[in-house]
């Protein structure tokens, strides 16, 4: 039995398929195929139930998987025990981000961290909520920057800032003069919304509830659209197609004197978001995370409210 063989069949067991699994341990199919035969013959078990275009774990299959998810962390940890008796600040650091946050917080995120610990270059990733946690559990990312509520993760948080919301409408749009807009207005207007996936879809569908029932087609008169990433739907937006809700760090200029778009804020209690950071409970990095909780706290995000730095949650 060795890791590697471990690493598979925890690859096949979340992909459900051993071509995907293959892809994501960058091998060939055959390899792992014929690894996990191997592992299979050694332990007198069957892992998976091979049949269909889909894969399936045995019940005996996925308590062995299981363990093999906490042998591949508990390898993991080894690995950065050694690294943190020489320097934890030092080598490279894999930290993920969700799209709705990446554009706009990595550029000033970078530069602080450049400046301040040179000796920590970010890996970074871009991914969904669901995919980074999932690479998290792998000992693929270090740590994550996602936005709350989260599934069931059993990891170590710590809130890095609120980010309220704003309304982004064409220049031209009948509340284009207003000072702010309640939520409930929303439900009268066409509404451009991000695909499913996106955990910011929906957290705009929680401030206004009932375009949920417009999101999913077959309910009679479609009113919303979706596009894949924030700035199409700001593009959409702007050539008149409808309105938006938009994090506030993606707007830099709440008042701009010219281009095509207007941004109002919400009445009050104004919807916001609180960014976290995410990382295993036995990373052992921990200067490492505290720099880049600090090179965070001294980003200067527009609109946005920085909490306090506290100590980092164990």
């Amino acid at each position: 039995m060795t890791l590697t063989e471990l690493k598979y069949i925890v690859a096949v067991a979340r992909a459900k398929h051993f071509g995907h699994a293959a892809e994501a341990c960058f091998v060939a199919q055959p390899t792992l195929s014929v690894a996990i035969k191997k592992l299979e013959d050694e332990l007198g078990v069957v892992l998976f139930e091979r049949g269909g275009s889909e894969v399936s774990v045995t019940p005996l299959g996925a308590q062995i998987v299981a363990q093999a998810e906490r042998v591949l962390e508990q390898t993991a940890a080894i690995k950065e025990l050694a690294k943190q008796n020489k320097d934890p600040l030092a080598g490279p650091l894999r930290l993920g981000v969700i799209y709705t946050i990446g554009p706009y917080l990595l550029p000033p995120l970078v530069k602080n961290m450049i400046d301040h610990v040179p000796q920590m270059p970010l890996i970074l990733q871009e991914n969904f909520t669901v995919r980074l946690l999932e690479m998290l559990r792998q000992g693929e990312l270090d740590a994550a920057i996602m936005a709350l509520p989260l599934p069931d993760h059993g990891m170590s948080m710590q809130a890095l800032y609120d980010e309220p919301f704003v309304v982004a409408m064409p220049k031209h749009h009948p509340w284009a003069a207003r000072r702010s807009i309640p939520a409930a207005d929303l439900k009268s207007e066409t509404m451009l919304l991000l695909g499913n996936g996106h955990c910011f879809r929906d957290q705009v569908l929680e401030v206004c509830p009932e375009m949920a029932r417009f999101s999913t087609p077959g309910n009679g008169m479609q009113r919303t659209f979706e596009g894949s990433s924030l700035e199409t739907i700001r593009h959409m937006v702007a050539s008149g197609i409808g309105l938006t809700v938009l994090p506030r760090a993606s707007v830099a200029d709440m008042n701009p004197k010219d281009g095509m778009l207007r941004y109002t804020p919400f009445d009050a209690p104004t919807p916001s978001r609180r960014v976290v950071i995410v990382w295993r409970k036995s990373f052992t990095r921990r200067a490492a995370i505290e720099a880049v909780c600090a090179a965070v706290a001294a980003c200067d995000l527009p609109g946005i409210e920085m909490l306090a730095n506290e100590a980092v949650a164990a």
